[in-house]
């Protein structure tokens, strides 16, 4: 059987694994790093050694040559790429989008470094960080240097023997490629959540079908083109590594074979041109450094993004786009996107679509990375040796195929998805039906106020409550997500159950009734309710008239606002720099004062209805304050907002339960319990739930043969 063989063998072998098995081939987790790792061992050193020997034995000329014909090369495919991209958004139907509070709208994202990124102060740092661009920024300036040293060939005598020497390393290492690629694939296979990629199936085919035919026919079409080189020859010589950097998704530990791949084609095609074989060890490691064509694909995310919440990027803001993309992505794409989906005014909850789609899609980045660093390196050594060959009839033959198969793919997703998927707008129905995790007691909920119970003279709060056996906690209206009526007519939220623990660790019955914010102290004082637990945030005010017990969550200022307005509202400069706009504020003195702070020209407007105000936001009213973990549950409603927290200067604004002051053996309890809830994770669980949107008991086990098809374990 030959080597390709045992690949694929081993590859099915592990997909079905992973299938039979389930969660429990995670087993081979272990298995599968190792195998990643082997790899790695020889990379970085290859690099160095490679390039320094390749660039030392050219001439000045020749490496100037090598610069600019490369370079050129370089951005031809950048090009190409780009054209691809920013056709992926033709295949998008229309939807509307909007997500729970993510914690990603406070994070203070640290500033992408480019000079600590490509200049090495300390050489064996970079070498000992495997922090690429900055090794192969000094292997090229000390190979350069080494052009013009006399004695030169001592030297590179011994880097030829070390290459030679890793490259042997290298190859006994991929000897294992077939177990290598079985322990990887049934792991992904046996873990892989195919739920969490349900609404991205759209990006997702279409990402795929694309980055197949960019990798399979759009750059071997070009290279056969312009080289020498057949796409049969170069599919058949890389079928090997790009299924192995496909699988593993990592395009660093491919890199020596993609060079012995390199020489190996270039050698066919141009047998009497030693020159031209040794040109990709210095082209292949240099371009890894440079963004590839697989993370120009992913400024369709950003398409696709803005696709999906509504804020759909103008063909004008495409060239914007793209540059702006070409230079972040020189650095992580995980700091990039979130950066151009604040520059184009997207929401950044769809930053967790990314990070879903990233399951998937960074298997075909690669794929496309890797056939990129071939086509680089392949077409610029032809390029600098003379190989080149600009032949009209063969350019326009590969430029109507290409067009047809783009057509096909393109159009055929855009028909299957507008004649199959419905993409009508559901998430507005996430949280009306959210329904408590536990009801630990009886509770009778009142929409009307009742009269307050009889006062019992010189009784203390948790005794008068255990007598008459009825805790009566105080709820607000509009205080999503803390406690709100759901579509079935039920009081929920996060405060509403947390009053059901309360009331099941006193033993006694949960009594719920309604009261206002200008009500509360009066009603705690007359006794209408023991306690108000509804997302009240702590106020000097508040403080003054009534004790509040300790905080037991933070919420963070923040702003309402129409999704094209999101970056105007992104920092407290942008803000200012409005002039005298006009916010409505609800009626919270601590808001109000801290605005008339931080934003002396702003006029604030008393916002009574916030229902009523989404639904038909004044024009004359450029947002809404209010905190964004509020504000993103009332998003979901409303999708045509979305939830910003300016920067710099994030503000916190504490929670808790306002008290009568009359009983502080009660206020003590109160507090004694709120830490408790916090230690015990009960807390933190509704968070998730109620916040974030995340519902961890609802996690299921991974569906696979053995459990839920053949019923041989639980």
């Amino acid at each position: 059987m030959s080597f390709s063989n045992r690949i694929l063998v081993g590859l099915a072998s592990g997909v079905a694994v992973g299938l039979f098995f389930g969660e429990s081939a995670s087993v081979l987790e272990w298995a599968a790093n190792g195998f990643v790792k082997l790899l790695q061992v020889t990379v970085l050193p290859y690099v160095l050694v490679s390039i320094v020997g390749s660039l030392g034995r050219l001439r000045y000329a020749d490496a100037r040559a090598l610069g600019i014909k490369t370079g050129a090369v370089l951005l031809g495919i950048w090009a190409v790429a780009l054209v691809f991209t920013f056709l992926i958004p033709l295949a998008f139907p229309h939807v509307q989008s909007a997500a729970f509070f993510s914690t990603s709208l406070i994070e203070q994202r640290a500033p992408f470094n480019f000079v600590d990124l490509y200049i090495p102060s300390n050489p064996f740092y970079s070498l000992a960080n495997n922090i690429v661009p900055a090794v192969v920024l000094f292997s090229a300036l000390l190979g350069v240097a080494l052009i013009g040293v006399e004695r030169k060939d001592v030297v590179l005598d011994v880097l030829s023997v070390m290459a030679e020497a890793l490259l042997r390393a290298t190859r006994f290492v991929t000897r294992l490629t077939p177990y290598g690629l079985f322990a990887i694939a049934a792991n992904a296979a046996g873990t892989l959540s195919i739920e969490q990629l349900g609404r991205l199936q759209v990006y997702l085919v279409v990402y795929v079908l694309v980055s197949l035919l960019f990798s399979l026919w759009v750059l071997p079409g070009l290279i056969a083109a312009v080289t020498p080189i057949r796409v049969r020859d170069l599919l058949s010589v890389t079928r090997d590594v790009l299924l192995t950097a496909f699988v593993a998704a990592d395009l660093f530990i491919v890199l020596p074979v993609l060079i012995e791949a390199s020489n190996t084609l270039l050698q066919r095609a141009t047998p009497a041109d030693a020159r031209a074989t040794k040109l990709p060890d210095v082209i292949v490691p240099t371009a890894f450094n440079l963004p590839h064509s697989g993370k120009l694909l992913s400024i369709s995310f950003i398409l696709f993004a803005g696709w999906f919440a509504d804020a759909v990027v103008g063909v004008s803001d495409y060239p914007r786009l793209a540059l702006t993309g070409l230079v972040t992505f020189f650095g992580s794409l995980t700091v990039a996107v979130p950066f151009l989906l604040d520059l184009f005014k997207i929401p950044t909850d769809t930053f967790q679509l990314f990070l879903a789609s990233g399951v998937v899609n960074s298997h075909f980045g690669t794929l496309v990375a890797a056939m990129h660093t071939l086509a680089v390196a392949l077409i610029g050594s032809c390029a600098i040796t003379g190989h080149f060959r600009w032949r009209p009839r063969e350019l326009a033959r590969y430029a109507l195929v290409t067009a047809a198969a783009t057509t096909i793919v393109i159009g055929g997703t855009r028909l299957l998805f507008t004649s199959v998927l419905d993409q009508r707008y559901t998430k507005d129905q996430v949280l009306a039906n959210m329904h408590l995790l536990t009801t630990r007691t009886t509770a009778v909920v009142q929409r009307e106020r009742s009269a307050a119970p009889p006062f019992v003279p010189g009784a203390g709060e948790i005794e008068t409550i255990r007598s008459r056996g009825v805790l009566r906690v105080g709820y607000l209206t509009e205080s999503l997500p803390f406690a709100f009526f759901n579509e079935r007519g039920a009081l929920v939220g996060l405060d509403v159950e947390l009053a059901h623990h309360l009331a099941a660790e006193l033993g006694v019955r949960l009594e719920l009734v309604p009261t206002t914010r200008e009500q509360i102290d009066a009603d705690l004082a007359e006794g209408y309710c023991d306690l108000v637990m509804s997302g009240v945030p702590v106020t000097t005010l508040l403080a003054s008239r009534m004790t509040m017990s300790n905080a037991y969550l933070d919420e963070t200022l923040g702003f309402v606002v129409p999704d094209a307005a999101r970056e105007r509202f992104a920092t407290w400069d942008s803000i200012k720099a409005m002039g005298p706009i006009t916010l409505a504020v609800p009626n919270v003195p601590y808001y109000i004062d801290k605005l008339h702070l931080l934003l002396p020209e702003a006029t604030l407007r008393p916002l009574t209805n916030l229902g009523a105000m989404l639904s038909a936001l004044p024009p004359d009213v450029a947002g809404i304050v209010l905190p964004a973990e509020r504000g993103s549950a009332w998003t979901l409603m409303y999708p045509a907002f979305s939830a910003v927290v300016p920067v710099p200067g994030i503000v916190k604004v504490p929670l808790a339960y306002p008290i009568a002051k009359h009983d502080q053996p009660f206020v003590e309890f109160i507090n004694l319990w709120i830490d408790l809830k916090k230690k015990d994770g009960t807390i933190d669980t509704l968070y998730r739930y109620w916040v974030l949107g995340r519902n961890d008991t609802l996690k299921t086990k991974r569906w696979s043969i053995v459990r839920d098809v053949l019923h041989w374990v639980d």
